[in-house]
Formats: structure tokens, sequence, C-alpha cells
């Protein structure tokens, strides 16, 4: 048996996202609550018209929820801490030889133990939701999220130096034991290892350097990357550097990368500093790309129009994700794919 982790770009069963909950990330003022419980459900409401959509709910939000999300939205309850079911719910894999689904449960821990963090309910929510779709789990120790990776569905798998070698993840891990828990879980042939993330990633509520905000694999051969024309910017020193770093790296087919470049918006400053807006941290799903809006109607149209080309034949649609940055990630960070049993293109 072999197990491979489809492009995200194979036909969907559905998506599976977490309604937010009181805590840290969420704010204790009431107005601030409100703008995300209202971004978390436009994107559950909105790529349910897509595919199907499951929300898990704490059993403290189930009023809320029900209140929020479209009727034709699955609401199912269970323990939560947080709301970021890229991160926290488990990784769909197929059987390259039946085509019979799995989930790979990763070891969660707060994204390194961070301080602010509880992973209680959350380190049980891979399980939790492998065992509502009805597949088998595959068990794995390596400390690290689905944020923290992205797939061709060849063999090829980006990662970043500073997330799954974190000491505070895998503080006994190298390169190598990675690389070969990688394949054994998601049949990663090829690791390629970028040295970091984007700057705000290493700020308090940062994840230390998540892929999903850096570069994604549109199709085999073919990288999107976050572009930061900005000077003034951090990222713009760190994007041209992870460019060439790129540039000089082939997929595990053996093919140099085209490298589309996905700029980012004009702003670059919030209330706490340098902003991480990126158009990478879209969803793919079927006949369609959930992408990331800032409010800027020209830098928005021009990454949506990118993304098209990238995707050909699917439907675009942008969604303010401001709120959602606000707090740590973006519409990719908050929604997790399972695939098509025998899908893995």
């Amino acid at each position: 048996m072999s197990w491979i982790m489809p492009a995200e770009t194979a036909r969907h069963e559905r998506v599976w996202m977490a309604f937010p909950r009181t805590n840290t990330t969420l704010t204790e003022s009431a107005s601030e609550a409100e703008t995300a419980y209202a971004a978390w459900s436009l994107v559950a409401n909105t790529v349910v018209d897509f595919e199907p959509v499951s929300v898990v709910v704490d059993p403290t939000e189930m009023t809320r929820a029900r209140a929020m999300l479209a009727d034709t939205v699955e609401i199912i309850e269970a323990p939560l801490d947080d709301a970021w079911m890229r991160d926290i719910g488990p990784t769909f894999v197929i059987d390259d030889t039946t085509g019979h689904l799995a989930a790979v449960d990763w070891t969660f821990n707060g994204w390194g133990a961070q301080d602010w963090a509880q992973w209680d309910n959350d380190r049980r929510i891979g399980r939790f939701v492998a065992a509502r779709a009805g597949v088998p789990v595959i068990s794995s120790m390596l400390v690290q999220e689905g944020g923290a990776i992205h797939v061709d569905g060849e063999g090829t798998v980006l990662v970043t130096e500073t997330v799954q070698l974190d000491p505070h993840r895998n503080p006994y891990a190298t390169k190598e034991t990675i690389a070969a828990e990688l394949e054994r879980t998601i049949g990663a042939q090829k690791v390629i290892w970028l040295p970091r993330g984007l700057t705000r990633d290493y700020e308090r509520f940062g994840t230390r350097g998540h892929i999903d905000m850096v570069a994604t694999i549109a199709s085999p051969g073919t990288l999107l990357l976050h572009q930061q024309n900005n000077p003034e910017h951090p990222d713009h020193q760190v994007m041209l550097d992870l460019r060439e770093f790129l540039a000089g790296t082939t997929d595990a087919a053996g093919r140099p990368w085209t490298i589309v470049d996905l700029p980012a918006p004009e702003t670059i400053r919030d209330a706490d500093g340098f902003v991480d807006y990126s158009y990478i941290n879209h969803l793919v799903v079927n006949d369609g790309v959930i992408a990331c809006g800032y409010g800027e109607p020209a830098a928005d149209a021009h990454a949506a129009e990118i993304l098209a080309s990238a995707y050909p034949g699917r439907r675009v649609v942008t969604i303010d994700a401001r709120e959602i940055l606000a707090r740590g990630g973006g519409i990719h960070c908050i929604t997790q794919q399972q695939p098509a049993a025998g899908s893995t293109r």
C-alpha cells in the first residue's frame, strides 16, 4: 500500500471547516468577535455553492453557527479550541493502487507550543474528522500542520525549515527523518526546503513560516509565488531571496519551475505592523477558486485574473479576508479539502 496526497486541484468530496469560538485569537471585544464569525461564515456559505461543506462547531457556539451558516452547510458538534481547520484537521490521502481514502493525523501542539495557544481539544480533531468521513487513520508523530505543506500530487512537497525543523515542534528531527515520514504518509518523493516564510508569521500569533502564505503548486511544474513589490516591506527582500532559491530547484519529475508571480496588494501595514496580505492563501474548490481579497479593487481583480489563468476552467470568487488575516491566517488556513476517492489529479 502506498499513500499519496492528491493535488488540491483534484476533485473534492467536500471541504471541512471549524467555527470560531471564544479564545485568545478571537479577541475579547464582542464587536470584533462578530467580524470573525461573519468572515468564517461567509467562506463556508460561499464554498457550499461549489461543493459540500461540513463545519465542526464547539458546543458553546451551536446557536450562533445555526443562525449564521447556510442551511446547506452541515454542522457537526465537537469541542474546539480554535478554528484553523487546515492545521488541526487531518490531511487526506489516497491509496495509489486501490483509490481508497485515508486521513493522516499529524501531531498538533499549538503551532510549536505557543504561549497563547490551547490544543487539548484541537489535537483530537484529526481523528474526529476522519471518523466522520468514514476513513482509516494514519497516525504520525510528526508535529506539523496542513498549512505547512503544499504538494503537486506527483511526489513533490514544499515545506519551510522553520516549521518542520522548529525545536518547539520536532526537536529531535532531521531533514532526512522528516522526508522519510512525509514519504510514508503523503507519498513525498522530493521535499523542497524553503529557508523561511513571511515576516509577520514570526510574530506572536504566527505559525513560524507556513508555506501556504508563500507559494503553491498550481499544476505540475508551475509555482504561484507571493510577490511583495514595495521595498519598504521586509518581505520584498524575503521574496526576492525565495524566488532565487526556488528558481534553482526542480520538482520530483526533474522539471524546473515555471514561476508565476502573484503580487501583494499595496497595503503594507495595519495597526500591528507589516501585513502578510497574500493572494497565495486561496482555496481551490470544484470548478472554482475562493480567493482572499484585501479591499483594493484593482489589486484584488489583478490577482483574480492571475488565478483564473493558473486554474483554467474555474470561476474565481474573491472574499474580503482581512478579518481572517488579522487573526493569523487566510482562507486556505481555515479550510481543508477531502478529495474524492480515486482522485489524485
